[in-house]
């Protein structure tokens, strides 16, 4: 179970692939933008990822106005949906300036289109679409995207399983190659946001859609959401990204940084070497210990030969060297008849014993 972005297979045996969702924290600067691409690959990232969307195709301004207020983290902005909609948008003639910035510094480059003409857009420049969770429902567009061929990431927040289940099966109806995102929209950056991330969805959907790769797409602070969801077998995990956390804008105050995203990759890897092998054995830096921390059959006084071994005449004892008998078979050394001198505190070994 593996697909390919870029030059980078994803799957179980394979390292998480890490998203930087550059998003609008462009601030309406193409440099800028081209900033954070270079900021984002130092920092570990495995691609850089923006959203295509055109404020009257994505938002109604009617509807927004009309609402009693705005809500959720629409809450905090000083300006209408719509204004905040169309300063973060990017123009489609950024795109291939993005994606060559992208392969200069040897990252992939894609994005989240809002509307057919930015799907069709897109598909000579990205190796992948990644829909978000708002538009999980609109299955026009999803199958749109699947039917491009390329690999599809999908963001389920917000959603119910059968929200999920429509989407996944309007996918795979048409492109096997799947990711599958655990999310939680919520933007506010709370603590209480924890409660609510529900990373074990992804033992569900692993048991659902086993032919799909899992991943993460989060908005918690700190590294433990994203721990948590590799740990359950997440493959992707897509973050929002900026370089100053103080800026003003929609998605600055809870964007990774820089540093916070070179100590998430970094924990990361530790986690991912740290899952090693579901066989239980001796592993290679246990050698050593297996001898002086175990026990072994020791004598606990000199032992002449053709003595019979009681239990008094035995110690439990560490170190177990070598070829030494061992505690759990204790109950068949009782009995047995010392076959030469042993001398106390030697360990007892069954070339020294025979039967009576």
């Amino acid at each position: 179970m593996e697909l390919k972005i870029g030059k980078h297979l994803i799957g179980d045996a394979h390292p998480t692939y890490f998203i930087a969702d550059i998003a609008a924290n462009h601030d309406g600067s193409l440099e800028r933008a081209q900033l954070l691409i270079r900021l984002a690959q130092e920092a570990g990232a495995d691609a850089a990822k923006f959203q295509n969307f055109r404020a009257p195709k994505i938002v109604s301004d009617y509807g927004f106005t009309h609402m009693n207020a705005q809500v959720s983290h629409q809450a905090k902005w000083e300006k209408s949906v719509s204004e905040v909609y169309a300063e973060a948008s990017i123009p489609f003639e950024w795109t291939p300036i993005l994606k060559a910035t992208c392969e200069e510094v040897g990252i992939d480059y894609f994005s989240s289109p809002y509307d057919f003409e930015a799907i069709d857009m897109l598909d000579t420049h990205v190796p992948a679409y990644k829909i978000g969770s708002g538009d999980i429902t609109w299955i026009e567009a999803v199958e749109r995207m699947a039917n491009k061929g390329k690999p599809i990431l999908l963001a389920t927040g917000a959603s119910d399983i059968g929200d999920v289940q429509r989407a996944v099966h309007a996918i795979l109806d048409i492109n096997p190659q799947l990711v599958l995102m655990q999310c939680n929209t919520n933007y506010t950056a709370a603590d209480g946001n924890f409660d609510n991330i529900h990373l074990n969805v992804l033992t569900t959907y692993r048991s659902m859609f086993p032919e799909v790769i899992l991943g993460l797409s989060d908005h918690t602070h700190g590294h433990a959401t994203v721990l948590g969801a590799v740990a359950l077998g997440a493959r992707v995990v897509e973050k929002h990204f900026t370089d100053d956390n103080n800026r003003v804008g929609p998605d600055h105050p809870f964007a990774m940084n820089p540093e916070s995203w070179t100590a998430m990759v970094t924990a990361t890897r530790q986690l991912e070497r740290a899952m090693g092998s579901g066989d239980k054995f001796v592993a290679a830096n246990e050698q050593e210990t297996v001898i002086i921390q175990r026990r072994c059959l020791r004598a606990a006084r000199e032992i002449e030969p053709g003595e019979t071994i009681t239990r008094e005449m035995i110690d439990v004892l560490r170190p177990a060297t070598q070829g030494a008998i061992m505690p759990y078979e204790i109950g068949d050394v009782i009995g047995l008849v010392a076959l030469e001198r042993i001398p106390g505190g030697q360990e007892l070994r069954w070339t020294q014993l025979g039967e009576s």
